[in-house]
Formats: C-alpha cells, sequence, structure tokens
C-alpha cells in the first residue's frame, strides 16, 4: 500500500511520539506536533533530551517537521495521538491530555480522515472517550466522515536493544478496511511485524494486560524477598536456585515506577469496577509494589540502628532517582517515595544521578542533586537506580563513599557482591 497521499500529523513527541514521527519521518510526509515551543525549539536543533532518538538518526527524518502551530496539522490526514496517561492522587485514570489532544485533533479533523491513539487506555476508552470529542469539535460523523484506529505504544525508555522497529506492533481499526490501512502503514516501519487485532477494544486490552501482568510477577517476588529477609536468606540465591528449573519466570524485586508498569493496572481496575467487578488480585500486588520504596527506607533504618547509627543525625546517600536505569526519565520515580520515608524519620538524604536533569528533578520534585564521593561521604547509602555509573562502582570506592565505622548499604537492585562489600565493613540489606 502507498502511503504518498497521506501526511502524517503525530501529537505529542516525548518518549513514545518522537521515535515514531523519526521512523515515519524516514519514508513518509510527517509533521510532529507538541504544544511546548521549548521541545520543538530542541528538536529544530537536532538535540533529545531523552536520549531515546540519537541526532544522526534525527537528521536522517528528512520528511519529519517540528511545530507548536496547529495550523501546520490542518495539512495532514492521518493522525497518530501519544500523550501521557497518568493517574490522578487516588489512583484514577487521569484522561486530561488524551481528551486536550482529541479536542486538538477534532480541530483540524476533515472528512475522510484516520486517527490513531498509541495512549494506553482501559478497554473501550478510545471510542467512549475520545471519538465524541472528535465528533463535537468537528462536527463530523464517526466511522462516516472520519475513522479511529487504535495501536498501543510498547516503547521501553532508556532500550537501545528492543527499539520501536524491533518490536511487533498490535494495530486495529473501527472498520475492516481501516484496520487494514492501520496495519499498512505501520507495517511500512515496523520489521518486527504486526498483529492485526479484531477490534479496538481488544487492543486496548491487551497492551493494559502486559503491563497488569508484568506488575504481579514483580509483585509477587517483592512479596517473596519481604518474607525471606525475616527468615534470614537472600533472595537472590533463592531466585537463581529456583532459575534452575526451565519454567521459573526469571523475574527480579524492585521498585517499580515509571510512567507504565505503575499506572496502567489502575486503568483496568477502573474499568472493572465500572462494570460491576470488584478486582482483587491486580490491586494486591499494586499495594505490595507501591509500598516498596517505604519498605527499603524502613528496613535501612532498622539496619542503622542496630550498627548504632544515629538516624535523627545522619545523612543518607541515596544513587539514583530516575525510576530505570541508564535513562533520563523521572516520572513517577518511587525513588521519591523513599526519600520522603527517609525524611519522616529525620534523616538528612542526598541524592545523586548522572542521568537525571538538574532542574527538572528541582521543578519536579523540589530536589537538589549532590554529589557523593569521597570529598562528601554520607553515612549510610543506597544504590537505588542500575546506572551503569553505579554498577562500575567497586566496593573500595563505595567504601570511600561513607564515612561511619559499621556503615550500611541497601543494594536496591542487587548490583555487588554482599559478601566483598561485608569484607568492607558493610552491613548489607538488598532486596
Amino acid at each position: 500500500m502507498s502511503f504518498k497521499n497521506y501526511k502524517i500529523g503525530v501529537i505529542g513527541l516525548g518518549y513514545v511520539g518522537l521515535p515514531l514521527a523519526v521512523e515515519l519521518g524516514k519514508k513518509i510526509a510527517t509533521v510532529g506536533f507538541d504544544i511546548n515551543q521549548e521541545r520543538i525549539n530542541e528538536l529544530s536543533l537536532g538535540k533529545d533530551h531523552t536520549l531515546e532518538v540519537e541526532p544522526k538518526n534525527l537528521k536522517i527524518a528528512t520528511y519529519l517537521s517540528y511545530t507548536s502551530d496547529l495550523a501546520k496539522l490542518k495539512e495532514c490526514n492521518f493522525f497518530i495521538v501519544t500523550v501521557p496517561t497518568p493517574i490522578d492522587d487516588v489512583n484514577r485514570p487521569d484522561l486530561t491530555p488524551l481528551q486536550k489532544a482529541s479536542n486538538t485533533v477534532g480541530q483540524v479533523l476533515k472528512k475522510g480522515d484516520i486517527v490513531v491513539y498509541e495512549s494506553t487506555v482501559y478497554p473501550g476508552a478510545t471510542e467512549e472517550v475520545c471519538v465524541p470529542i472528535l465528533e463535537q469539535v468537528s462536527g463530523l460523523k464517526f466511522n462516516q466522515d472520519f475513522f479511529v484506529g487504535y495501536s498501543p505504544e510498547r516503547i521501553n525508555p532508556g532500550d537501545k536493544e528492543n527499539t520501536l522497529t524491533k518490536i511487533k506492533k498490535i494495530t486495529s481499526g473501527s472498520t475492516p478496511e481501516i484496520a487494514d490501512i492501520v496495519d499498512a502503514l505501520y507495517s511500512s516501519i515496523i520489521t518486527a511485524g504486526t498483529h492485526k487485532a479484531p477490534s479496538i477494544k481488544v487492543a486496548e486490552a491487551a497492551k493494559v494486560i502486559e503491563n497488569t501482568q508484568r506488575d504481579l510477577n514483580i509483585a509477587l517476588i517483592n512479596e517473596l524477598s519481604i518474607i525471606f529477609e525475616r527468615i534470614g536468606i537472600d533472595t537472590l540465591d533463592v531466585l537463581e536456585a529456583a532459575g534452575s528449573k526451565w519454567n521459573f519466570l526469571p523475574f527480579r524485586p524492585g521498585l517499580v515506577g515509571g510512567h507504565c508498569i505503575g499506572v496502567d493496572p489502575y486503568y483496568l481496575t477502573h474499568k472493572a469496577e465500572e462494570v460491576g467487578y470488584n478486582p482483587q488480585v491486580i490491586l494486591a500486588g499494586r499495594r505490595i509494589n507501591d509500598d516498596m520504596a517505604n519498605y527499603v527506607a524502613r528496613t535501612t533504618i532498622k539496619m542503622m540502628i542496630n550498627n548504632h547509627i544515629d538516624v535523627a543525625h545522619a545523612k543518607v546517600g541515596i544513587l539514583g532517582v530516575t525510576f530505570k536505569e541508564n535513562c533520563p526519565d523521572i516520572r513517577n520515580s518511587k525513588v521519591i517515595n523513599m526519600i520522603q520515608e527517609f525524611e519522616k524519620w529525620g534523616v538528612n538524604v542526598v541524592v545523586s544521578d548522572p542521568w537525571a536533569d538538574e532542574e527538572e528533578v528541582k521543578e519536579e520534585y523540589g530536589l537538589k542533586l549532590s554529589s557523593i564521593d569521597s570529598k562528601n561521604p554520607v553515612d549510610t547509602l543506597v544504590v537505588a537506580v542500575g546506572h551503569k555509573e553505579f554498577r562500575d562502582l567497586d566496593p573500595e570506592t563505595l567504601r570511600s563513599f561513607v564515612r561511619t565505622e559499621k556503615p550500611v548499604l541497601a543494594d536496591v537492585k542487587s548490583l555487588f557482591n554482599r559478601d566483598i562489600l561485608a569484607k568492607q565493613g558493610f552491613s548489607v540489606f538488598r532486596l
């Protein structure tokens, strides 16, 4: 299928939208739209602060232009919405960005146009929430004047191996013909291939359960970690032994933050409750994972007390504030919850992260990033994120970061050999 008569408009140029716009812009006339003019300026200069797209790839997307001007979207006839879908303070879906994006597209929608959504939602949201906005704003009729598709994003921020084109894409459309067109468009850029779902709702459900399943698997291992800590055995030792059987799933304990795994299950449980079902397993997993940051802080404090470290006057150094390793994304980072728990105990917390943007951390969380090293030592060390810079630290260097006689080291990601750390005088805790 030829797309020479199409002009694509990608709405939202973040971690999801930019890689997509760049791949499309290598082959098809594409307009990348974002309401943040600073983001447009940055991309126009060939820079991407999210580090998802390298400058050389930005440069070769010769059919791609960037704009914050709504008028430029009027030239498009195929729109792809890639805005965030967060949750509010009480863990309910916050569809505000999606609704605003739908309003934006509705203002430029014409007869024959196609709108595809990539944002993660609960089953039914595209047709129940987005389509009515498109109809109201445009004055057009769904499936007569314009059409809709859904193809959930599967971007893994910071992953340079499993990039956009290497991950199979789920596609769907509001009619069989539109489903074929949507599938053909993505097939033109996704080398891993596509999977055409039978309906938009199926595609929506498929995405939301991907992360729900992962969340639950991690929750199980997190709960086991809590149990094993009380028993007095090391979780990693147990997992390595259990992993000797071929069908044991290799999940690891840890903090579950970010914009996907820690958020998406709440979209599914919201819909479940809406249709009269009270989900139990999913929410139980969420409770466990949401409390793990507090658990790490509390356990670390107990060890500090056991080592006669004056908690009220201690300085705890936390290495890492992003929600995952080797990535500058700080959205919904559970390290923040850990910091807050430490501060409840009166602990002086300092945070260091070579990947996080200092201004963004300050603006989002009111935190000032600091140095933690031999010249700026702390009393207790928490290695919260597995950045490569932290993985490369040797035990002697880690020891130089602390000033107490019997220091505590919380190795959240199990990066280091605990026996070697013990020889350096550390009391080690890890999930």
